[in-house]
C-alpha cells in the first residue's frame, strides 16, 4: 500500500490547548510515523508560529471570530494547498469543517468526521444563542447538517455515538477513542511543583468555562479539607476565570486553589506526575481526554460519570465515577482515597493498566483501518493505490464500477 494523502481539517488547533487540538495533533503524528502524508489544515493565529518540530500544517487566513473572540474564523482557500487528498477527515462543524466536506464531494473522495463536541453546550458563549438554541435548535441544526455530509462518523465513546440520533444524525458510525501518547507524557521535563509543600496534591484540567463545572470540584475540595490538608491546582484558561476565583473565595478556598493557566502539551505530563488524584466535574464531554491522560500517568480519577466520561474510568479500579452534580460524592471518594495510602497505590496501578487501551499508536492503527475500509468499501480508488486489488492511473479517482471517473492535477487546485 502506498502512502495516503490525508487531510485533517479543523477549526480548532494550536495554540489553543484543548482536547480537539490534542486529538488532531497526535493522530497526525502517528499517521506520519507510518509514512502517510497527513496534513493538518487549521486557522492562522497572529503572532504564533508552529514549532519547527511540527510538520505538515497548513494555516489558512483568519480573523477574530466575532461570536467567539478567543477563536479564529478561517477563510478557506484551495490556493493554500499543494495537492488534493485521498481522504478528508474533518473534526469541527465550522468554516474549515464545512469546506472539507465540500472538498470531499468535489473530489469524490471519502469524508470521515469525528464527533468531538456537544456544540449546544457552548451556546452561552454567543450572546442570544442560548435562547435561539432553546427555541429553534440553531446549533443542533448546524451539527446535524454538518455530520449528515459525512460518509462515516467517528464517535470517541459508545455514549457519544448513542447521542447521534438525538441530533438527527443517522450516518454510519463507529466508536474509536482519541489516543494518548504515553511517551510524550512520560518524557515531559520536570517542573517546579505548583503545590505548596506538605499539601495533598489534587489536580484538575479544563477550560475555565461554565460547561466544565469547576465549581463542583471547589465544593468537593471544601468538604475534603475538613479531613485533609489538600490543595487543588487548576490548569487551563477561559472566560470564567474571575467568576471561578470569586467562587473559590466564597468557599474559603482562596489560599487552597492555584489557578495555574494553560500548559503546553509537551510539559503537561510533569504536572500529572506530581498529582495524587485527578478531579473532574464536567458532564458535557464526548470523551474527556484529560481523564485518559491522568490515568496514563498513574493518577486515579474521581469524576462525574456522564455522557463520554462513562467509559473513561473503570470504577473501583482506575478511579471512581459519581452522578452529575454530586459534589458530595466527589468529596467522599477523594477523602477515602487520601485516607488510605494502600488503596491509592492500588488504584494508581489500576489506572495505568486501564489507560493502555488508549494508546495513540493503537488508535491510529484502528483509524487507518477505518480509512482503508472507507476507500475500499465505498469503491474509491486513487493514485496508484491498491485497495483490494484494483489499480488506477496516477492522478485519477474513480468509482469501482468505472463511472464517475474524475481527474485532477496534483498542484494548484
Amino acid at each position: 500500500m502506498r502512502s495516503l494523502r490525508i487531510g485533517l481539517l479543523t477549526d480548532v488547533f494550536l495554540p489553543d490547548p484543548n482536547g480537539v487540538s490534542t486529538s488532531v495533533l497526535l493522530l497526525q503524528r502517528e499517521l506520519r510515523r507510518r509514512g502517510h502524508r497527513a496534513v493538518i489544515v487549521a486557522p492562522r493565529f497572529p503572532d504564533y508560529l508552529d514549532p519547527e518540530t511540527l510538520h505538515g500544517v497548513v494555516r489558512l487566513p483568519s480573523m477574530v471570530n466575532p461570536a467567539l473572540p478567543r477563536q479564529r474564523l478561517a477563510f478557506p482557500t484551495r490556493r493554500r494547498l499543494s495537492g488534493q487528498f485521498d481522504l478528508v477527515h474533518t473534526h469541527t462543524p465550522g468554516a474549515i469543517g464545512f469546506w472539507g466536506a465540500r472538498l470531499a464531494k468535489r473530489w469524490d473522495i471519502p469524508h470521515i468526521s469525528t464527533f468531538h463536541t456537544h456544540l449546544e453546550h457552548y451556546a452561552h458563549y454567543i450572546p442570544g444563542m442560548s435562547t435561539l438554541e432553546r427555541h429553534a435548535g440553531v446549533l443542533t441544526r448546524i451539527v446535524r447538517r454538518f455530520y449528515e455530509k459525512a460518509d462515516l462518523v467517528v464517535a470517541p465513546t459508545e455514549a457519544s455515538r448513542d447521542m447521534l440520533p438525538s441530533y438527527g444524525i443517522y450516518r454510519p458510525s463507529v466508536v474509536l477513542p482519541t489516543g494518548i501518547d504515553e511517551s510524550l507524557l512520560q518524557d515531559a521535563p520536570d517542573v517546579a511543583s505548583p503545590w505548596p509543600a506538605g499539601k495533598r496534591r489534587l489536580l484538575s484540567i479544563g477550560r475555565l468555562g461554565f460547561e466544565k463545572r469547576h465549581e463542583l470540584v471547589f465544593q468537593a475540595l471544601a468538604r475534603v479539607r475538613e479531613q485533609h490538608d489538600a490543595h487543588l491546582v487548576l490548569i487551563g484558561e477561559g472566560p470564567q476565570l474571575e467568576y471561578l476565583r470569586e467562587q473559590a473565595r466564597g468557599l474559603g478556598l482562596a489560599e487552597h486553589v492555584t489557578f495555574y493557566g494553560p500548559v503546553p502539551l509537551a510539559t503537561i505530563g510533569a504536572y500529572y506526575r506530581q498529582a495524587e488524584l485527578f478531579l473532574f466535574g464536567s458532564d458535557t464531554e464526548t470523551q474527556g481526554l484529560v481523564l485518559a491522560e491522568a490515568q496514563t500517568m498513574g493518577v486515579p480519577v474521581v469524576a462525574v460519570g456522564a455522557e463520554g466520561t462513562l467509559g473513561g474510568v473503570e470504577p473501583g479500579v482506575s478511579g471512581q465515577l459519581v452522578a452529575s452534580g454530586d459534589w458530595a460524592a466527589l468529596a467522599a471518594h477523594t477523602s477515602a482515597l487520601l485516607a488510605d495510602p494502600a488503596a491509592l497505590a492500588t488504584m494508581s496501578a489500576g489506572a495505568r493498566q486501564f489507560a493502555r487501551r488508549f494508546s495513540s499508536s493503537k488508535m491510529a492503527e484502528q483509524m487507518l483501518d477505518i480509512y482503508l475500509q472507507s476507500l475500499s468499501q465505498q469503491g474509491w480508488r486513487s493514485a496508484g493505490a491498491d485497495y483490494g486489488g484494483l489499480l488506477v492511473p496516477d492522478g485519477t479517482y474513480a468509482k469501482a464500477n468505472g463511472r464517475n471517473t474524475r481527474k485532477y492535477g496534483l498542484r494548484g487546485f
